[in-house]
């Protein structure tokens, strides 16, 4: 059995309250720039806790494509807020069209905010986001906080958008927040033992010594870009960014190439939430 054949008796489920685990869609301004997703849950006891954006939307006369991965830990309260929430939030910011960076940097510290104030609702539990706005086909804005990862393909290589924000890397910024970087329960650096990330939304029992501030780039969308991925860490703990790239560069179907890599990274033994969104440009 080919892999088309394979991929095209994949049945379609459902893994949480709203979200299947596999889509696409097109650009109305231009049809060969498409988007798909294929999401897969843990072997952990857990519900699954990654939750994805994927979808063009018409903004008066511009088009935007939504696209975010949202990796939770300690239930799927927080990273579904986000999913309904952060997008609508960056939109409003009024210099957004102007000053996209400052909008969606002020936008995530707002939503940071509201979901700490909310935090008796919500849980007590957080959230990675790596979030890319496609503006008009022609400029893709990347955030993100925490490990979930945006890599963009230029002409065979891979450019990694976003950065990962791992404890050991920020420990002195922990430490001058009052916090501490240990390795001990286990082999992973954690904030305060905890948490394996130094950047995220909610946690509010560590937010003290965390940061919710986002990298934010912004890239032009040239003839040499083929794709994007944005993936969890479920993917990125067992690919490296030039592996993903070359897995998919030949696929041309999005939510054929989304699933693929979501497969590998199963078959190579991830056993975190694996989700996937990725765009193809050509």
């Amino acid at each position: 059995m080919t892999g088309k054949e394979i991929l095209h008796k994949m049945k379609e489920k459902v893994l949480g309250p709203s979200d299947s685990d596999s889509g696409k869609g097109k650009s109305k301004m231009k049809k060969h720039i498409t988007h798909g997703f294929h999401l897969v849950k843990g072997r952990s006891g857990h519900a699954m806790e990654d939750y994805v954006v994927a979808q063009f939307k018409q903004v008066d006369n511009n088009e935007l494509g939504l696209f975010a991965i949202f990796d939770g830990h300690s239930g799927q309260s927080v990273p579904d807020y986000l999913r309904t929430h952060l997008f609508d939030n960056i939109l409003k910011e009024p210099n957004f069209w102007t000053e996209p960076a400052d909008a969606v940097k002020r936008a995530y510290s707002i939503t940071d905010s509201t979901i700490l104030d909310k935090s008796g609702e919500l849980g007590r539990g957080g959230s990675t986001a790596v979030t890319a706005i496609l503006i008009n086909c022609q400029k893709l804005v990347v955030a993100n906080i925490g490990d979930s990862r945006a890599v963009l393909c230029q002409n065979g290589q891979a450019k990694q958008l976003s950065v990962d924000h791992e404890p050991s890397v920020e420990s002195e910024d922990i430490k001058n927040r009052g916090g501490f970087v240990s390795n001990f329960p286990g082999d992973v650096p954690r904030v305060d033992g905890q948490l394996a990330v130094s950047r995220a939304f909610g946690d509010k029992s560590l937010k003290v010594h965390l940061s919710s501030e986002p990298h934010v780039i912004v890239e032009l969308i040239g003839d040499d870009a083929e794709f994007v991925i944005l993936a969890s860490d479920g993917l990125w703990k067992v690919m490296t960014n030039q592996e993903a790239v070359d897995a998919i560069r030949d696929v041309k179907d999005a939510r054929s190439a989304a699933k693929i890599l979501t497969e590998e990274a199963r078959n190579r033994k991830s056993s975190d939430d694996i989700s996937c969104v990725v765009v193809k440009f050509q």
